[in-house]
This record gives C-alpha cells, structure tokens and sequence, in this order.
C-alpha cells in the first residue's frame, strides 16, 4: 500500500470517527436534556438509542480498520495478531446489521400505506450481512497468505541450514 494510500484512508477513518462522535453526542444531548421535538408521529428516543448503538459498531470497525492499516504501513499484516482485529471488524458488520434489521423494525408500523419501504429498508440489511461475508472471503484469503509466509520462512530456514 502506497503512503498516499494510507494517509488518504487514515484521513477518512479519522473524519469518520470524528462524525460518528459529534453524531454520538448530539443524540446523547438530546436524550438528557429532554429537548426532543417528538410530536408523537415517530418514536424517535428508540432511533436515537440505536443510532448511537449503531455509531458505536462504526467506531469499532473504524478504531480496528486503522490498526489493520498500521500493520500494513510496518509490513506485520501477514500475521495471526491481524486476525483478531478482521474477527472484531466483521462482529462490528453484523452488529451494524443487526442495528438497521431493529431500525427497520422500529420503522415499520409507520409504512403500513407504503411496505415497500420496509422492504427496501431490509434488503439494505442485508445487502450489509453482505459485506460482512465478504470480509469473511477476505479473511479466508489472508489465512491463506499467513499460511504460505510461514511455509516460505520454514523453507528459508531449511535452505539456510543447507547452505
């Protein structure tokens, strides 16, 4: 990975994290002080709960995506320490999912005219469950190179006691 690359994405994650904690503090503001415009319409304290609940999913993600990338940037990514923070980023993907299946949820009874938004609202669900398995193949695949790195310095090693 290109240092610009990696400056460019720890600007992004650094923004994102940075949004999601005024975000965060907004709605916990709101929560407190009691200053909710709710007109009865929508039951907004429950979104506003799993909205921070939410954030809280992307920070994780966000907080181990950077770790991943520090890996990169020192060459240590093709390890078994990488794993534990792909394990956490695909557990902080489905507790995504599962926060958007509950939004949907929460949103439901409001769309009995119109259900296709319901239904759109599920399939964003899980079209996330989606990414999540994608970041299972990517993980797969970086099992596989952890694999073959430690076949090559077994073989270095073999070769260097030939030698």
């Amino acid at each position: 990975m290109g240092k610009l690359a990696v400056r460019a994405l720890c600007a992004v994650l650094g923004v994102v994290f940075a949004g999601t904690l005024f975000v965060q503090a907004g709605l916990v503001w709101t929560l407190v002080s009691g200053n909710d415009p709710e007109d009865g319409s929508v039951p907004l304290t429950p979104l506003r709960i799993v909205t921070i609940l939410g954030m809280v999913s992307v920070q994780v993600a966000v907080v181990c995506v950077w770790r991943l990338v520090t890996m990169v940037r020192r060459g240590t990514v093709f390890s078994h320490d990488a794993f534990r923070y792909v394990d956490i980023v695909i557990g902080a993907i489905v507790s995504a999912a599962l926060v958007w299946f509950t939004v949907t949820g929460i949103n439901a009874p409001g769309q009995r005219d119109d259900p296709g938004v319901t239904v759109i609202m599920a399939g964003i669900g899980v079209a996330i469950l989606g990414v999540a398995l994608i970041v299972l193949v990517l993980r797969m695949l970086l099992a596989q190179a952890v694999a073959r790195d430690v076949e090559a310095a077994q073989m270095q090693a073999e070769l260097n006691e030939v030698i």
